[in-house]
């Protein structure tokens, strides 16, 4: 069994951008492809539900094409204006829920013939509101297995729309969504009727809102009656951009509501059309610190504990689940109501919650539409987390780590069908750091790599990219005074660390990146503030679990401020410079070519003056750095006391 090994984690910090929303991504790929002209669809998430979409589309003749020259992951959709030219197919919708159902609706209105399959669970949850809906006005869908669950089979059928359709919308509101999204197609009136309580109710106003992009206006009486007035066809709306997926906010905005903070997610922000936005609502409730701006969510934790909370979550079913994990950091019982969806999701996710968290030492109560957690003391350590091939599930567990305890989630590759970084994501705001800033020959780079080893983290020299984008110039012929044009080849910096190899272009280039040219280089560069800004998220990408000791100038001031360590290595110019002169000695320079002491220790001034006087992120002592001096310690008594500050603020690593 695959897994993955959390570490004890206490602080989540920083930026996350968002992934695409799967619900918004396969809605706009179907509306696209049923519309007339051409969409231009940016931003689509890439994961494994969109991918079924993708595939299930072009087996039916949709053309989508990805565009890769626009990038972020652009797809051009030349829309069949209501009719799929495929007749026949054998679809296969895995278990993507946003597929497989507004798809059953619009391949039964398309006069052809289709199977839908899926994988086992997908076997497992219900469709027959939604066949029962298609079959009031004369659609031919037929179950190939179960009565009530996929495989379906889908034959041509003449379609009467005299009367209103009945429909649940008790079990899931995908049924009511594939309906409104496929009635259009007849280009009569139609109308829906609800027998039940509508739920999830802001997933029928991400509907509705696609739709009238598409053209097309739906009619609605409250929760219980939608119309939709005939004439109508989908019209391209031309270029369109997905927003970042609400539901996967959660998992961030509830980190930084866990342990410290800010984690701000960009993608989403006040005017999305997603309810899962709501989800810092209830975080406000709790007691986090919320901030709204037009394309981000910030969240902060509260002075104290979380506050318990006892609320109905109807509306977000999807985020309420993080809300169950974040129940595990409140001063008191927590309970979910009104949840029954979660039963026929991708597990019954309310018994595999109740399971899992009382792995963790909680008490849970489950009940058929709630759930109520009462959290331990102090979590339990080395729980071993079944994810139930739920991405969900797998996301949210990675939650429990923030308790300073070690967590193993099993099968942690389920996150691909929504998100399939996540935990790339999740690494970047809460896996540890140890920064270690200081001048040039201060010992950083050997004390940071044996730490690095010491721990078994993983190592940055950031310093070495300065010195590829100085070469990589300089071999360009790029003047390295030329901010823009060095910038760019920072930007684009095709740079592989192998083991202790560096290369550029597939080219090795350890040796030639420490020579002093290169060196001098890498100073005047880093004074840029265009290349630093180039290399920032190189540089951030590093941090990754179990934790990062990441060395240079400016690791704990600005690439990264939230460090739990950080410590300045410094030493006299004289020590520095004849640790210098002992490895122009190492590399085999000639005793004509080796400069004299002075003119190092004057070059040494020269780049400590030329670090500290630059304008962005100065290399100096900053108050929260340990200070160790070496120009006495042995690179053992270096290292030694490095790891002293190690184990003193990060006492879980001992």
């Amino acid at each position: 069994m695959e897994h993955l090994d959390l570490p004890p984690l206490r602080r989540a910090a920083g930026t996350v951008k968002l992934p695409g929303s799967k619900s918004i991504s396969n809605r706009m790929l179907l509306l696209a492809a049923l519309a007339e002209g051409e969409t231009e669809i940016r931003d689509l998430l890439d994961s494994d539900d969109t991918r079924v979409m993708l595939a299930a589309l072009a087996k039916v003749g949709a053309n989508v094409t990805p565009v890769t020259a626009l990038g972020n992951n652009a797809y051009r959709v030349a829309g069949c204006a209501g009719v799929f030219p495929g007749k026949a197919a054998e679809l296969f919708m895995g278990n993507a829920g946003t597929a497989i159902r507004p798809l059953t609706a619009a391949l039964a209105l398309s006069g052809g013939h289709y199977t839908l399959s899926g994988v086992p669970r997908m076997h497992e949850r219900p469709i027959g509101d939604l066949v029962d809906g298609l079959r009031q006005i004369g659609c031919d869908v037929r179950y190939a297995g179960k009565e009530g669950y996929p495989p379906l089979e889908i034959l041509p059928a003449s379609v009467k729309l005299a009367a209103p359709i009945k429909v649940r919308g008790d079990v899931s509101s995908q049924f009511l969504t594939a309906l409104l999204m496929a009635l259009p197609l007849t280009g009569e009136k139609a109308v829906i009727e609800m027998t039940t309580e509508l739920i999830s109710k802001p997933y029928i106003e991400i509907t509705l809102n696609l739709m009238a992009r598409f053209g097309v206006t739906v009619e609605r009486e409250g929760w219980q009656r939608f119309t939709i007035p005939a004439g109508q066809r989908y019209r391209s709306p031309g270029r369109l951009h997905v927003e970042g997926d609400a539901s996967a906010a959660s998992y961030f905005l509830a980190a930084g509501a866990i342990a410290g903070g800010p984690v701000r997610v960009e993608g989403v922000g006040k005017g999305s059309i997603q309810g899962d936005v709501k989800f810092a609502d209830a975080l406000a409730v709790m007691g986090a610190k919320i901030i709204r701006g037009d394309n981000f969510i910030e969240a902060s934790a509260p002075a104290g504990k979380l506050k318990a909370f006892d609320l109905d979550l109807n509306h977000i079913p999807d985020a309420a689940m993080t809300l169950a994990v974040a129940a595990l950091f409140a001063d008191g019982k927590c309970t979910l109501r009104n949840i029954a969806s979660w039963r026929v999701k991708e597990t019954d996710r309310i018994a595999a919650m109740a399971t899992e968290l009382r792995k963790l030492g909680a008490t849970v109560e489950e009940g058929a539409d709630y759930l109520a957690v009462l959290p331990a003391p102090t979590l339990t350590s080395h729980a071993a987390i079944d994810t139930y091939d739920d991405h969900r599930m797998a996301m949210c567990f990675s939650l429990a780590a923030l308790g300073g305890v070690p967590v193993r989630i099993n099968e942690p590759g389920c996150v691909a069908k929504t998100f399939p970084h996540y935990f790339d994501a999740f690494a970047r705001i809460t896996a540890p750091v140890i920064a270690i800033d200081g001048p040039s020959a201060s010992g950083k780079g050997t004390v940071a790599q044996r730490v690095a080893a010491a721990l078994g983290f993983h190592f940055l020299d950031s310093g070495a990219l300065y010195r590829l984008t100085a070469l990589a110039a300089l071999k360009a012929g790029v003047a390295l005074d030329d901010q823009a044009a060095v910038a760019r080849v920072a930007a684009e910096l095709p740079a592989e660390f192998v083991g202790d190899k560096i290369f550029l272009y597939k080219e090795d280039v350890t040796e030639a990146v420490r020579a002093e040219e290169v060196g001098n280089g890498a100073s005047k560069i880093a004074a840029l503030p265009a290349v630093r800004a180039a290399l920032l998220d190189r540089q951030r990408a590093y941090r990754r679990f179990p934790g990062l000791v990441a060395d240079g100038r400016d690791m704990g001031s600005a690439v990264f401020p939230d460090a739990p360590v950080k410590v300045f290595l410094t030493a006299s110019a004289a020590a520095r410079a004849e640790r210098r002169y002992k490895q122009l000695i190492d590399k085999g320079m000639p005793d004509n070519m080796r400069p004299l002491s002075q003119d190092i220790v004057k070059d040494l001034d020269e780049r400590d003056a030329r670090d500290a006087a630059r304008p962005v992120a100065p290399l100096k002592h900053y108050p929260d750095a340990d200070r160790v001096d070496t120009t006495a310690l042995t690179i053992e008594q270096a290292v030694a006391a490095v790891l002293d500050s190690v184990h003193r603020k990060l006492p879980f690593f001992n």
